[in-house]
């Protein structure tokens, strides 16, 4: 009889299912809840555009949604289907997204003293309110703990665990006090699942303890108390209510509730596998090995690969952090990303595109993308700097913000997508090379999200800027894929590469490099680095007065082949 597993994948604006058959990898159900609270399941504040949050009651309301209509669909296209047979459950998150609980492990935006206190709701992955807050830790680590930094990249960020939980405490110390323990989204509805969610009972997360919490065995886990003190001796305080050990997906966090399974028509005690954050379950269900780049490319973009644990790896600058088994067992993790890709193109077509590309967002887009095909690199005569939401790797800098250079009297807005689609190229490259600069080798780039599904010229682009194949993941749901794969391993009952063997599928098409428009585009990238660099860094020293009429050369030339 055939085995299943779901993977549950809790993405910014919405959550979706996934139910496989793991003898094969077949998609035999997938829903999606969008959330229902705020703005696209963000709540906001007018006063500060860098406030995100969100209400868990809707990650309880869309698990039950998802899962149920998994197993509907599942029924509808396989009769031989049987709820009984399902193994096990795996479950991604954005991160870092913590949410403050009390000593139950209930969390305070539930409570209703607080349903209405924005600062005791779920602190989403980018709400970049502690910006402030991340320098002071990063100025305290490098003078204090800078083995702290050398793990994460060199700078902490305004998107990651204790910048969030300081920025509560100091901007609302009554939630502070009120709440008990902090849990990662990626925790706690695996907690949830099991009915294990006091906080000192949850099995945490090593892939967001490690990546965004400062967590590492060199060092005993968590930063020390000395160093917390020095932040705030709250938050000292608070170290002794929060864990001291993490764990890798493939573990078991428990077995699901009989609460939970009747409420889901799953089988009670089947193995919920310990949680970890979107874009490295992403890396799992496209079949991330040793010299693969998975790049998860959505509304922001995720870059994770992975190097053998047996062998000393550099500390990388600038990267969003490595952490041993974060992604793979055997393997360290490393992740790096964009703040914003698809997110910038879709600013650009809601606020800028005229109607006469067409009337629907989906029309302008397809219509943008037949013209900017057509052209040749350095056509448009533009650059842009694709920093619209920050920079998250290597400059890790949120108040960056974008640039367009170039344009004239007959630019067009197809030309501008163009140079935006460049600059996130542009963008992925730079990472690419920061890794390579510190002995990461990346050989091949797999590709997964609707970006890579729906856009060929973005492929082909991406392929010539950064000189490498660009695969593309059969799969619409690589994150919900791996997520589905671990909750498998947990079971005991399968290895996680028997069935990433049976379910990780490639595309049949593989962009690969031009090598005239790889010519072009190592001269554009120059530029583009200029002003990277001219922009966002303090070492810089230069002109940049030359940058413009190089543009204007290199629209020349692909215009008139001289």
């Amino acid at each position: 009889m055939s085995k299943y597993a779901i993977g549950l994948d809790y993405g910014t604006n919405s959550c979706r299912s996934l139910l496989i058959n793991l003898d094969n990898g077949d998609e035999l159900g997938s829903v999606v809840f969008p959330y229902p609270s705020g703005e696209l399941g963000i709540l906001t504040d007018p006063s500060d555009p860098n406030i995100a949050r969100q209400n868990p009651q809707d990650y309880l309301d869309g698990l039950e949604a998802i899962v149920c209509g998994a197993i509907k669909q599942a029924k509808e296209k396989d009769t031989t289907f049987d709820p009984s047979d399902v193994i096990g459950i795996g479950v991604d998150t954005t991160g870092s997204t913590p949410l403050p609980v009390d000593e139950e492990g209930t969390p305070l935006g539930l409570k209703p003293e607080f349903k209405d206190n924005l600062n005791a709701m779920v602190w989403l992955w980018k709400d970049h309110t502690s910006h402030q807050e991340a320098a002071n830790i990063t100025a305290t680590a490098e003078k204090m703990r800078p083995s702290y930094l050398a793990k994460c990249g060199g700078i902490y960020s305004s998107e990651w665990w204790w910048s969030k939980i300081w920025r509560c405490l100091n901007v609302d110390p009554e939630v502070f006090a009120a709440a008990h323990s902090w849990v990662e989204h990626c925790d706690w509805i695996p907690a949830v699942l099991t009915g294990t969610t006091q906080p000192d009972q949850i099995s945490r997360s090593v892939c967001a303890a490690g990546h965004k919490a400062m967590f590492n065995d060199e060092w005993n886990g968590l930063p020390d108390k000395e160093f917390l003190t020095q932040l705030d001796p709250a938050l000292a305080d608070l170290r002794d209510r929060l864990y001291d050990k993490a764990v890798s997906s493939n573990q078991k966090a428990g077995g699901l509730t009989s609460e939970w399974a009747d409420k889901l028509g799953l089988p009670e005690g089947i193995a919920v596998a310990v949680g970890a954050f979107d874009a490295h379950m992403g890396a799992v269900g496209a079949g991330v090995k040793e010299g693969t780049l998975v790049k998860i490319l959505g509304t922001s973009t995720c870059d994770i690969t992975v190097a053998p644990n047996d062998k000393t790896l550099a500390n990388i600058p600038g990267l969003c952090g490595v952490a041993n088994e974060s992604v793979l067992p055997g393997h360290y993790g490393i992740e790096a990303g964009q703040s914003a890709v698809g997110d910038i193109f879709l600013w650009f077509v809601n606020n800028l595109v005229p109607d006469s590309y067409g009337k629907t967002v989906g029309e302008k887009f397809e219509n943008m993308e037949v013209e900017l095909a057509k052209q040749k690199p350095g056509e448009t005569g533009l650059l842009a700097l694709d920093w619209n939401n920050g920079n998250r790797t290597i400059l890790v800098d949120v108040r960056l913000t974008g640039l367009l250079l170039g344009q004239t009297l007959h630019t067009q807005a197809h030309e501008i997508y163009r140079a935006l689609i460049e600059a996130t190229a542009f963008g992925a490259l730079t990472i690419i090379k920061r890794m390579e600069e510190h002995g990461v080798q990346v050989r091949e780039v797999v590709n997964t999200g609707g970006l890579s599904l729906k856009n060929e010229t973005l492929m082909q682009i991406y392929a010539d800027v950064i000189g490498l194949p660009m695969k593309v993941a059969s799969s619409e749901q690589t994150c919900a894929m791996g997520a589905a794969l671990f909750g498998a391993v947990a079971s005991g009952t399968v290895t996680l590469e028997e069935v990433q063997q049976a379910s990780c599928k490639m595309q049949e098409r593989v962009y690969t490099p031009h090598p005239e428009n790889q010519k072009t585009y190592a001269k554009i990238y120059q530029l583009y680095r200029e002003l990277h660099d001219a922009f966002g860094t303090t070492e810089w020293q230069g002109k940049i007065d030359h940058v413009m009429k190089d543009l204007i050369d290199l629209r020349q030339q692909a215009r008139t082949g001289k």
